[in-house]
């Protein structure tokens, strides 16, 4: 499998030009390489990937509007090439039903005052010098500062910067399988916002609220930023005060969720949650708090680790009744508000709702994952 290592860089100022300008054509060669497959498929003109590469690259360097793309090295403009067409193809696989997951749009230009720009270099494009540097095409000798060590050759690099002006080098590598010893626990998770996670065996992992937090130095530096003359340098200044808020808010919830999704694949052989629609939740008025936990990344955490180390990661329905189904005796009980946070089944158990609700995910995980035919099955009582 293919995992990506990040790391920092401090490129000197010499080198924040070289990059600066590498960003820009890479840029407008992605924009070019969107402009000319979309006139030909309006013109009913049939291009092939290496027709289009050399229009926007090989003929548009000999041409005096674009002949500033001989000073950035050619592998990262043939990256971008290679991204439009990525683009493009998802698009058409999206339309046309072969590509699964939500619809994809018609590939968007990308504009200088995007938040993230980045090149992608492959091995013809970089090297790691013994002393610890990295030498990219045409830009020179990176310094990075290296948190671990890469676990094999890198095939290619990813020079990014952010929002809050910060420069990234990240690697693609491959690694084998890391299989942990097994272990016979299993655990079903319940999530939520007030609190972020209640396990079936009766522990909790507390919502850390990052963005709820910071919210107070947020709101200043943005209100700060609003009293700012637009293209001044000091708006400028400001602007980058929030992105780094921001940044530091998103780091924080990153670290929090790789250190709590480890945890959880390590001591559990097999972990049972809900395929919850986070999209469509994200668009109510819990929009903020949803947002906030970031479900999604927490559980594509999980999924990738999971393959990683030989655990299992399942999901059940979402429409399985978890909250209204007795845990003790299989009872369904009505539709509960968001308010109720205890209720005594008519068997004589009060349960926690969001307790009571983990134990069901884990049940019905392990019935359809044990299942032969590998459908949804019904509990019995």
């Amino acid at each position: 499998m293919q995992l990506r290592y990040n790391f920092r860089v401090y490129p000197t100022p010499g080198q924040r030009i070289a990059l600066a300008k590498a960003f820009g054509c890479a840029r407008v060669v992605y924009n070019d390489a969107l402009r000319v497959r979309q006139d030909a498929y309006e013109a009913g003109e049939r291009l092939s990937d290496t027709d289009v590469q050399r229009r926007v690259v090989t003929e548009a360097k000999k041409t005096e509007v674009r002949a500033w793309l001989s000073e950035v090295a050619s592998v990262a403009l043939v990256q971008a090439c290679q991204d439009a067409r990525a683009a493009y193809r998802n698009w058409f696989d999206s339309m046309s039903g072969k590509r699964r997951g939500r619809r994809v749009g018609r590939p968007r230009f990308r504009s200088r005052k995007d938040n993230r720009q980045a090149i992608r270099l492959t091995r013809n494009g970089f090297s790691l010098r013994p002393n610890g540097r990295l030498y990219a095409a045409k830009i020179g000798d990176l310094d990075v500062r290296w948190s671990r060590d890469l676990p094999s050759a890198p095939s290619s690099v990813t020079l990014i910067k952010d929002a809050a002006g910060r420069y990234f080098a990240s690697f693609v590598v491959n690694v084998g399988p890391e299989p942990l010893p097994e272990t016979d626990s299993e655990v079903g998770i319940d999530l939520g916002l007030a609190t972020f996670a209640v396990l079936s065996n009766g522990k909790t992992i507390e919502s850390p609220k990052f963005l709820r937090r910071a919210e107070r130095k947020l709101r200043k530096a943005q209100q700060n930023l609003s009293r700012k003359q637009r293209g001044s340098n000091n708006r400028a200044k400001a602007r980058l005060r929030v992105s780094k808020a921001h940044a530091k808010v998103r780091d924080s919830r990153t670290d929090w969720a790789h250190k709590n999704t480890t945890a959880l694949i390590r001591d559990n052989q097999a972990i049972y949650v809900e395929d919850l629609a986070v999209s469509g939740l994200a668009r109510t008025k819990l929009a903020k708090s949803v947002h906030d936990a970031a479900w999604g990344t927490f559980l594509r955490m999980l999924d990738g680790k999971a393959v990683r180390y030989g655990r299992v990661v399942h999901r059940i329905d979402r429409w399985f009744p978890s909250s209204q189904t007795c845990s003790e005796c299989g009872r369904v009980d009505s539709k509960k508000p968001l308010d109720v946070r205890e209720w005594t089944c008519p068997c004589g158990t009060t349960h926690d709702r969001d307790l009571n609700a983990a134990k069901n995910i884990l049940a019905a995980g392990r019935a359809e994952r044990l299942n032969a035919c590998g459908e949804t099955v019904s509990l019995s009582a």
